[in-house]
């Protein structure tokens, strides 16, 4: 018995027996709220990530056009930000219509777009964009069910840490988990597919996966409009707007200084941004991306005018935490970039098509004469969908690093 208590007492001491995990209490500040009770997980969190918690049936008028079922899902993951805690993650899933074929459908796993950091702005508690139908349905009709994450803390209580690069793959890969155990006509042959943050999430999916869920077969990775990360993203600019010309893509950066106060909790918000921009700031807490865009182009926001020298001392203690963990992927990658992206340069998508060359992946890039950020998604089907194909039938992809403008 002695022996017992001593045992028991060192365990206390050392932080062995720890509370179960549960759904943190909603916070307004993190955009917290506003959708139904199926997004709020009650009780303790199971430890095993990827575990289907419950799901319901998807609103056709949320839903696909092309799908044959849709739910709505809830599942367990991790917390990319500590890479411990169980926590709460929310998503949807479709069938193509028909019959599966043997062995069930091949999977995508899709990384949405910035959408916004409120559990409003949830991909599964709206209705998709035209642009983003328009392609999901494609991936539909060619055969493949799709697994839809909205990413932590979006949907579910909790902070959505945007564009950390962790917490994005985790809730993909823990998507992927589910799904396969959820829903029994799915096959472990699994394509990563994102968009813009989404083509980032996936590119960080392909680079973290064999550490994180090794059991997953994943065949390769699409990505468009994807962002790369590195100190050079923190020099000045080579020319400065007029102060008085906007750039909607300040939105990107407030939800940005967002997650920065989510990693440091004692930086004002007064300091990240100026007094002009400060409205904004607070506006995009609640706000999803389409209604910020334009009121920062109302208010006149740009870089130069919104954003105080703290706010870049902060972007680079954020900055390791979006990078990517690896740039040599074990599977081949498509990128395709818009030539007049003006979300995320050119420039960046391409130094990423280099150095992935570089380290070793598979890559076969594509950059679209005169296209944007948004138009890229469904011209690129033209060449993405070929190369799913192969990488799907296990044939080579030729390696092209040094895209000229089709």
């Amino acid at each position: 018995m002695r022996s017992y208590l001593i045992g028991f007492i060192a365990v206390m001491l050392s932080g062995g027996i720890a509370s179960a995990a549960r759904v943190p209490a909603p916070d307004p500040q993190q955009g917290d709220g506003g959708v139904s009770p199926f997004y709020t997980w009650h009780g303790d969190i199971p430890a095993a990530p990827g575990q289907m918690l419950r799901t319901e049936p998807l609103d056709p008028a949320l839903g696909l056009a092309m799908a044959g079922e849709q739910f709505r899902i809830l599942y367990t993951s991790t917390d990319g930000m500590d890479g411990k805690t169980p926590i709460v993650v929310s998503g949807a899933f479709y069938t193509p219509k028909g019959t599966a074929p043997s062995g069930g459908w091949p999977l995508v796993a899709w990384a949405h777009g910035t959408t916004g950091i409120a559990d409003v702005c949830a991909p599964s508690w709206n209705k998709r964009s035209e642009r983003d139908a328009t392609y999901l349905n494609t991936w539909l009709r060619q055969g493949y069910a799709i697994v839809a994450t909205d990413y932590q803390g979006l949907g579910t209580p909790g902070p959505h840490p945007y564009l950390m690069a962790r917490p994005e793959a985790y809730s993909i890969l823990d998507s992927v988990r589910a799904a396969l155990k959820g829903f029994p006509n799915t096959a472990n042959r699994i394509v990563l597919i994102g968009q813009s943050q989404g083509g980032g999430a996936a590119f960080a999916t392909a680079g973290i996966a064999s550490d994180y869920a090794p059991e997953l077969n994943i065949r390769g990775t699409v990505a468009t409009g994807v962002p790369y990360f590195t100190p050079a993203i923190l020099r000045p600019p080579s020319h400065t707007p007029p102060a008085d010309q906007a750039d909607p893509t300040v939105a990107y950066t407030l939800y940005i200084a967002i997650t920065m106060q989510q990693l440091d909790r004692s930086k004002p918000s007064d300091q990240l941004v100026s007094a002009r921009a400060l409205p904004l700031l607070d506006q995009a807490r609640t706000t999803c991306v389409g209604p910020l865009f334009r009121a920062v182009a109302s208010a006149g926001l740009n870089r130069s005018n919104s954003l105080t020298p703290a706010y870049r001392l902060a972007f680079s203690d954020a900055l390791p935490r979006m990078e990517y963990t690896t740039v040599k992927l074990a599977q081949p990658i498509f990128i395709g970039t818009g030539e007049q992206d003006h979300d995320v340069p050119p420039a960046s998508q391409l130094a990423l098509v280099q150095a992935s060359c570089a380290a070793g992946s598979i890559v076969e890039a594509h950059l679209y004469s005169g296209l944007n950020h948004g138009q890229t998604v469904n011209a690129s089907l033209r060449d993405s969908v070929p190369f799913v194909r192969k990488v799907m039938a296990g044939e080579p992809i030729s390696q092209k690093c040094q895209p000229a403008a089709e």
